[in-house]
This record gives C-alpha cells, structure tokens and sequence, in this order.
C-alpha cells in the first residue's frame, strides 16, 4: 500500500496550458493627442499590453512618420541581435496619419512598403474613422466637415477623446471601413476620400488578420 501511494505521488503534475506570447506592435502616430488617446483606449479595450505608441515630433509629413518607424525598427532589430532575444524585435511596426493635403504621400507608401512598415491612412482625416463608430459612410468630405459630424455624436469634442463613448460602436466601426475599403478597391481608387485603413490596425492589436 505504501509503495503504491509513493509511485502515485512520483508522477509528474499536469502543466498548465501555455497561450502563444501577444504579437508586438510599433505604432508611429503624427497626432498628439486625438490618436493616441484612442489607442491607449482600445488597447486597454483589446486587453493588449504589447501595444507601444510612438508620439513624431513633427507634425503632419507622412514620410517622415515612415522615416521614424523604419528608424525604430531597426534600433529594436540590432537589439535583438545583440541580446540574442526575438522578443525585443517588433512584430509589426504601424504609421498613422491622414492623406489631407500632405505632401510625399506616395514617396511614404513606397518606403514603408519596402521597409515592412503598414500603413493606416485616413482620408480625409481619422475622425472618419472616429465617425464611423457612430453611422454609416457620410460621404466625401472635407477635413472639417467629418469633425462637425463627429460633435454631433460626441459633445465638445475638440480633440480630447472619451474612449468609452466610442466602446459600443468599434465592431460597427470596423465593418463599415471594410466595406468603404472593400468598395474603393472594386472600383479602381483606392484610398479614395472617405476611406480608412485604420479596421486593419484594430484588428491586428485584437490579435485578428483584418
């Protein structure tokens, strides 16, 4: 009898089930204020804590928002190098920023296609995609214009972000980007104005290939 409970207690313990490690992302933001406050948002949202938000210094130049990303993923590539750890590599780096009237949008798409870096591009600006939590496709429109609809659904918005207000539409908001991107794409213009990209980054940060 001793023996036996001896040999019962000698086996090994069930080990706990492992869940794969959150994917890494780099996001490079050209807005101070409205971007990064929904991100931070729908990260806590999303239950991601992997999530780095990375504020350019200079406001509203779409190339060198993609400068500034390939510049910190390949500081973040040489450290994993030089530690011999994967993990401090980024597995996906992100820009954000508005088509507007910018210019060297497409020097921007080129280098950030060629260096790995996705694009989420607004057009005419994010409050589109602010918007799109609310109601359907509004039609082409000016950059003030879609901030006008948006007060209509958030009170005083003027750039300060309350995420919870947005929480109840961001299943609505993405589906509605896709098909404004899906029906661009069928018809020959992409990233036509109103259109986002943004659905695809949410989707990424909730772990989904959008």
């Amino acid at each position: 009898m001793t023996n036996r409970r001896r040999e019962r207690q000698r086996r090994p313990a069930r080990r706990a089930a492992r869940k794969d490690p959150k994917r890494r992302l780099l996001l490079v933001c050209e807005g101070e204020v409205t971007e990064p406050q929904y991100f931070r948002g729908f990260e806590r949202w999303a239950r991601n804590n992997t999530v780095e938000i990375d504020i350019a210094d200079e406001h509203g130049v779409p190339l060198t928002l993609v400068r500034r990303a390939e510049k910190r993923k390949q500081e973040a590539d040489n450290a994993a190098d030089k530690e011999a750890d994967s993990f401090l590599r980024y597995d996906e780096v992100w820009c954000v920023f508005d088509v507007d009237a910018h210019p060297h949008l497409n020097e921007a798409r080129q280098l950030a296609r060629s260096r790995g870096i996705a694009l989420a591009v607004s057009n005419p600006c994010f409050e589109l995609w602010l918007l799109l939590h609310f109601r359907e496709n509004p039609g082409a429109r000016q950059r003030h214009d879609v901030q006008r609809l948006l007060r209509e659904h958030i009170a005083g918005y003027c750039k300060h972000l309350p995420f919870d207000v947005l929480k109840p539409g961001i299943a609505d908001a993405e589906n509605r980007a896709m098909r404004l991107h899906d029906d661009a794409e069928r018809e020959g213009e992409s990233g036509r104005n109103p259109s986002t990209d943004v659905f695809r980054l949410t989707g990424s940060i909730r772990g989904e290939a959008r």
